[in-house]
């Protein structure tokens, strides 16, 4: 740091003079804050945000006149929280992104730390994620996951653009900074395997099926959590609510994205209201109430950093 001996503390007159040679010497002090060191509560820096299918959509198409695969990693809208400073994450630890590839239109595969999912939206038989060497059909409804390290990547063999929700735990990993990143020798990897039952994937059919033989955990709200296999640091739910009733959800600090896979309904988190219907995503950062309420039979998935804060005894509800 600056040129600083211990004499001049020694001899320091007082305590601005104090303060400028702890500066000079890359040091603060903790004594002199202007609000206790007690937090009640968590601060909350991110807020309540929704986005839309219906703008995603055509702006993905747009986008697709532009903007290639060999041009972008990926060609993707980044769902950023709107708050100052920031253009990336959705929620703390957590990012969403529309994603969409052409007929025809590979996106080569690559590798990364942080762990990702997608949940797809609309597509036609022949579109698949490629993930370690196997072909994971993707049809809607669909969620599939790729683990942290897992070579991955698109190819689209159908004749319509294919359409999905990516999400990742990015925002977490560029805070810890454990970040690496590797691209596929020749692009795309090559593989001759479909492979439907693949534990990677949860098609939605089955999904369906499932939640409709199991018990009500709230009077008219059926939720099925997805594994295994499961995510370290996400957690997801699928939940089937009915019509006509409200469903409130205790706060945590458990950061929660939404998408609707189908059906109409309105969220309200601490006052911000929201109207979400198919292919929607909306966010309730930590320590947010939240309530909501479906206009139709609906499916929505929740991703959540439960799992991460939970193995860090940080997780709390009330």
């Amino acid at each position: 740091m600056g040129n600083i001996d211990a004499t001049q503390f020694t001899e320091a007159a007082n305590m601005e003079q104090l303060y400028r040679l702890l500066d000079a010497a890359g040091m603060a002090n903790g004594w002199n804050k202007p609000e206790p060191s007690l937090y009640p509560a968590p601060k909350n820096t991110f807020v309540p945000a929704h986005w839309n299918y219906s703008l995603a959509k055509p702006a993905l198409d747009a986008a697709g006149r532009f903007v290639s695969t060999e041009l972008a990693e990926r060609r993707n809208l980044i769902l950023f929280n709107p708050i100052p400073g920031n253009s990336y994450a959705t929620a703390r630890t957590l990012v969403a992104a529309y994603q969409m590839v052409l007929p025809g239109e590979t996106a080569r595969s690559h590798r990364h730390s942080p762990n990702a999912l997608r949940l797809v939206m609309d597509t036609a038989p022949g579109a698949y994620t490629i993930v370690e060497g196997k072909k994971l059909p993707m049809m809607p409804g669909d969620v599939l996951l790729t683990p942290n390290w897992s070579w991955h990547g698109h190819s689209n063999e159908s004749g319509a653009p294919a359409y999905w929700i990516d999400f990742l735990d990015v925002p977490l990993v560029h805070f810890l900074e454990p970040m690496f990143f590797e691209q596929y020798p020749g692009g795309l990897e090559s593989s001759a395997i479909v492979d439907a039952a693949s534990p990677m994937r949860f098609p939605f059919a089955k999904v369906r099926t499932r939640l409709e033989s199991i018990p009500e955990s709230q009077p008219g709200r059926r939720e099925l959590e997805l594994g295994p296999p499961r995510i370290d640091t996400v957690a997801l739910r699928v939940s089937r609510l009915e019509p006509g009733r409200a469903f409130a959800a205790k706060r945590t600090t458990a950061n929660c994205l939404f998408a609707v896979i189908e059906g109409r309904g309105g969220s309200d988190v601490e006052g911000t209201r929201f109207e979400w219907s198919r292919g929607d995503v909306f966010v309730v950062p930590s320590w947010r109430r939240h309530e909501y309420r479906a206009q139709e039979p609906s499916y929505l998935l929740k991703v959540t950093d439960e799992p991460f804060m939970a193995r860090l005894n940080w997780l709390r509800e009330e």
